[in-house]
């Protein structure tokens, strides 16, 4: 199954949730009214778009609406899914040219951050690129044995030390392996202890410093891990790291068998930051780039593609 056929079939809960209810809202309506534009903002806001996202699609339905003189249940759906493909995208892409780039890679436990390293190696590897890992989480237990056991399903090189080991040294040590062996990229598992900020801050400081020194010119990626299940707990999560640290980008983990993958939207729109990747599943090769038009798509439609 092509990974564009396991979003769908991921986003099936989600779908049937959202666009199932809006269909409903649709259904034997002459005239879009002010009635449907409360009901879609409720089922917006229940399928965790979160409230100021669900006000500006409504907002922006309302406009189409007038402008296009829209009438059809179809077209109606067919713009809000334009509308949300269009909140979606936006730097979403992930540049990767310089040789070593490096991904740093935070998120507390439980998210799939240690699987999410994984399949971002694997997918690379697919690519054609050398990649190595680093082993930089070196305080949660048995976190670096399960990113040994990744890097082996992945075919990847990686570096580590022993538990407890300072994360920076860790790093510094993963880049001049990567220098060594002329990797593309360097991915590093890093910390996500939020209860403690200011050592979270601090330790995420020390690794830019020694990135920063190491590979000054290097196309650089800090993405966050967060996982889709939780809804807008995942919102609020992102705010709390985004105090610590410089978040270029959202790994969205457990899109599958949830009802809330309306929170890539609030991810997107009320804090800024793009989802990179998505993760629909356990396989190795279940986690692609962030696509707004196939997501978009998957939200509003049940439909499979032929794939290569």
């Amino acid at each position: 199954m092509g990974f564009f056929n396991k979003l769908n079939k991921g986003l099936k809960k989600t779908r049937d949730n959202m666009s199932g209810a809006i269909n409903s809202a649709l259904t034997g309506k002459n005239e879009i009214d002010d009635e449907f534009y409360d009901d879609l903002e409720e089922i917006l806001i229940m399928a965790d778009v979160g409230v100021e996202t669900s006000e500006l699609i409504v907002s922006r339905l309302r406009d189409s609406v007038f402008k296009k003189n829209l009438h059809k249940a179809k077209d109606v759906t067919a713009e809000i899914q334009n509308i949300v493909a269009d909140i979606l995208s936006g730097g979403q892409e992930v540049d990767m040219i310089t040789v070593p780039s490096v991904i740093l890679v935070i998120g507390v436990n439980g998210v799939g951050k240690t699987t999410s390293i994984g399949k971002l190696a694997a997918m690379f590897k697919d690519e054609g690129k050398k990649v190595i890992l680093g082993a930089a989480d070196t305080f949660r237990a048995a976190a670096i044995d399960q990113l040994q056991i990744w890097a082996d399903r992945a075919g990847v090189d990686i570096v580590k030390h022993k538990e407890g080991a300072d994360p920076a040294a860790v790093v510094y040590d993963t880049i001049e392996a990567g220098k060594a062996r002329n990797a593309d990229i360097i991915i590093c598992d890093t910390a996500g202890r939020l209860h403690n900020k200011k050592y979270l801050m601090d330790e995420l400081n020390k690794i830019y410093r020694v990135v920063d020194r190491q590979l000054p010119y290097a196309d650089r990626e800090v993405l966050l891990v967060l996982d889709a299940t939780t809804g807008q707990n995942a919102v609020n999560q992102a705010k709390e790291f985004m105090e610590c640290a410089e978040i270029t980008g959202i790994i969205l983990t457990k899109l599958d068998g949830t009802a809330k993958g309306g929170v890539v939207l609030a991810i997107k729109n009320d804090l800024k930051v793009p989802v990179k990747f998505i993760g629909v599943g356990e396989g190795i090769d279940d986690m692609r780039p962030f696509v707004p038009s196939d997501f978009a798509e998957s939200l509003f439609e049940a439909k499979e593609k032929e794939e290569d």
